[in-house]
């Protein structure tokens, strides 16, 4: 089952974020996705990306990673790598909430996915002056992971294309591209639905979290800073 992310407080965590600076951070963090594929479509050496994700597996040290978000929100993103296991876990909070909100993990619960493409694609503007994972290209590489849209638009291939260049992938990257947007191994896609009158999406996802509106417990102040969060303009 995955941890509470109060429970990291007693594990041996470290700052993630130096790694992103790493030639293999990138086919290590997507490694999951794109198994079966070469990693020089990263434009990487594979043993850089066997180095970093030694790193990411460590039992001695923990990387962590936040995505700061609209309204005070973050995305945090835990490597948690346990005695028995490792899995990488992502957290939805907020400094005023009582409790965190798991969008996935890739523990044994199989838990995902955690964003549909709408939600994702207004996520990766940083808010002014914010720190943590602040350019848009690698929160998309980041959070990707924890999409399952059965219907992402072709702009999606399109703004991913220039996400994996930017961080060193060959021109000719849409191949992968397209491969990193198809169906997880661990939960696939899924079909999601707005619902405008709890202003939320939802998914039909046999292991998603999404399948109630998300906060649906919060106070109204905190959801509605949710909601205008994940679907702004709506």
């Amino acid at each position: 089952m995955v941890m509470a992310r109060h429970l990291y407080a007693s594990a041996p965590v470290v700052d993630g974020l130096p790694l992103l600076n790493e030639p293999g951070f990138w086919a290590a963090h997507l490694a999951e996705l794109c198994e079966g594929l070469p990693v020089e479509g990263f434009g990487v050496d594979a043993a850089d990306a066997g180095a970093v994700l030694e790193r990411l597996e460590s039992k001695a040290a923990w990387p962590v990673l936040t995505v700061p978000l609209a309204q005070g929100h973050s995305i945090i993103v835990h490597y948690n790598n346990a005695e028995e296991y490792s899995s990488t876990d992502y957290f939805l909070v907020h400094p005023d909430w009582r409790w965190d909100l798991v969008l996935a993990s890739t523990d044994q619960d199989r838990i995902g996915p955690g964003l549909c493409w709408p939600e994702l694609a207004a996520l990766l503007q940083s808010p002014p002056g914010a720190v943590g994972v602040t350019d848009t290209h690698q929160r998309l590489l980041l959070l990707l992971p924890v999409l399952g849209d059965a219907n992402v638009p072709a702009q999606a291939v399109t703004m991913l294309v220039n996400a994996l260049r930017t961080v060193g992938a060959p021109d000719d990257c849409e191949a992968l591209a397209r491969h990193l947007l198809g169906a997880h191994p661990m939960w696939g896609t899924s079909s999601w639905s707005y619902d405008h009158d709890e202003r939320s999406w939802t998914c039909n996802g046999e292991h998603s979290p999404r399948s109630d509106p998300l906060g649906e417990g919060l106070p109204g102040t905190q959801r509605a800073a949710l909601e205008r969060c994940l679907t702004p303009g709506t």
